[in-house]
């Protein structure tokens, strides 16, 4: 005897949605271990780019340590100053020492910057008394020769001013803005765009030390720089100054200032040596591209190179046709 023809619709239907179930609980199951997988492997680059990038962190103090103890100048013929081109990871380690992490396409590169191979914009509320062209003269200069509005410098000076006051506790009005860190949050002192990537090759942003103003390197700064710090100095002189100094570095601010004749700068300004560098790694790893951006300071042989800060962002990479 058949089995009525509801009965089978019934039972196939049945089947069907037991099928479906199946195939729906293994593909959710499907995911959740792929979703794992990849969770897993980016957390592992993560830390494995990590761990890079404080190595050429290392690397970079490292070499700045040693500059440190073998010269009592910076130049840009030293070793500190020289790039390291992008290089694939596997070619720093011994032979016989690769595995299945050192055969990812890994690339390093990486850079050491003079920061004092430009004026430090905190000196326009730092302590100098004794020197009759105040900063504020020197950095007219630099807007002036780079065609940004004085209005802007004035506002800037006075809105540092409020903010190093506010932090030494100094009665303020209770709205002073918050002292920036970073050359990027002079933003939050109403300083344009387009002023700030007009700045950013000749101007950085430095702790004071002891109040006074942190002097250009005359070895390593650009002719437009060494123009706006050192006061009568014209852009002809400062690069013919830059120029002099390819045939070798200076030893002292005193025989750069013999050279263009200049007698009587004042110390405060400008130097040989500098303390504050800028390290910037990168580093591409398969399809992921991190860029880690540290700023250092030498204390002296005793107490090493520190890090006052650093910061690490994610690139973004041409397209595989476009490399």
């Amino acid at each position: 005897m058949k089995p009525p023809r509801h009965q089978s619709g019934a039972a196939l239907l049945a089947a069907m949605i037991t099928v479906t179930l199946v195939a729906t609980i293994a593909a959710a199951a499907l995911w959740r271990q792929w979703r794992g997988v990849e969770v897993e492997a980016a957390e592992r680059a993560r830390v494995q780019s990590a761990w890079i990038l404080t190595g050429a962190l290392d690397w970079g103090r490292l070499i700045l340590a040693g500059d440190q103890r073998e010269s009592t100048t910076d130049h840009l013929a030293e070793p500190w100053a020289v790039p390291l081109a992008e290089a694939r990871l596997s070619t720093f380690l011994a032979a016989g020492e690769s595995s299945a992490d050192t055969e990812r396409d890994a690339f390093l590169s990486g850079q050491i910057t003079d920061l004092q191979s430009r004026l430090n914009l905190m000196n326009l509320v730092a302590g100098d008394p004794a020197d009759p062209v105040d900063a504020l003269a020197r950095f007219g200069r630099l807007f002036d020769l780079l065609g940004l509005p004085a209005s802007e410098l004035a506002v800037l000076q006075r809105s540092l001013a409020r903010a190093q006051a506010a932090l030494a506790g100094a009665a303020t009005g209770g709205d002073a803005p918050l002292m920036p860190r970073r050359f990027e949050q002079l933003a939050w002192l109403g300083v344009s765009p387009a002023t700030l990537a007009a700045l950013r090759p000749y101007a950085t942003l430095l702790p004071l030390q002891n109040h006074q103003p942190t002097p250009v390197n005359l070895n390593t700064a650009s002719a437009q720089v060494i123009q706006a710090a050192v006061p009568g100095l014209d852009l002809a002189q400062a690069q013919r100054l830059v120029t002099q100094r390819e045939q070798g570095h200076f030893k002292s601010v005193q025989e750069a200032m013999s050279a263009l004749g200049i007698t009587g700068a004042n110390p405060n300004w400008t130097a040989v040596a500098s303390s504050f560098f800028e390290i910037r790694g990168r580093l591409r790893l398969d399809d992921v591209a991190l860029e880690e951006v540290s700023v250092v300071q030498r204390l002296g042989r005793v107490r090493g190179v520190v890090t006052l800060w650093r910061e690490r962002a994610a690139l973004s990479l041409p397209a595989a046709g476009a490399r």
